[in-house]
């Protein structure tokens, strides 16, 4: 099913991507220290959600259900990559936990320990945070660490003030 062939084309760009972070990371931290690296792949990543976060801006500073219709459906592979969770959806919260990554999934398949993995998942979320942020959105993003289901864990709120 051509579908099917479009998924698995997809999740083989989001895993090369995975492992684009991972040798970025090896490479920096090889030059500049593991701190240093997670800190300036982190300033990447966010920066580039902040380029992203200007698609979502229109629902500021409190559009929260337009939001969550933009956000998940805009998903890349709709819902079937990141099988999000919704736990919440009012006034005053957009909660979502994803119950798969690819990029995770691409991390564990390539051997990365898990404490490598939990710092990548943290660079890797900086994206969450620089898209809300820019869109005008408080974020709190809990992503995945040892021994936790799932991964990132979002909860986006009007933001108070400028």
């Amino acid at each position: 099913m051509e579908a099917d062939r479009l998924l698995d084309q997809l999740r083989a760009q989001i895993a090369n991507r995975a492992l684009f972070y991972l040798a970025a990371y090896d490479a920096l931290a090889d030059a500049v220290g593991a701190e240093r690296a997670e800190a300036v792949l982190t300033r990447a990543v966010r920066l580039r959600g902040r380029a992203v976060g200007e698609a979502f801006r229109r629902f500021a500073p409190a559009d929260i259900a337009g939001l969550k219709d933009a956000f998940l459906g805009g998903l890349p592979g709709g819902e079937a990559l990141f099988r999000p969770d919704l736990r919440r959806c009012d006034e005053k919260a957009l909660e979502v936990k994803f119950e798969t990554c690819p990029l995770q999934q691409a991390w564990c398949d390539a051997g990365v320990p898990e404490a490598k993995r939990a710092v990548l998942c943290r660079i890797a979320g900086a994206v969450d945070l620089g898209t809300f942020e820019a869109a005008g959105f408080a974020i709190e993003n809990r992503t995945w660490t040892p021994g936790a289901s799932g991964c990132c864990h979002l909860t986006i709120t009007p933001r108070d003030g400028p």
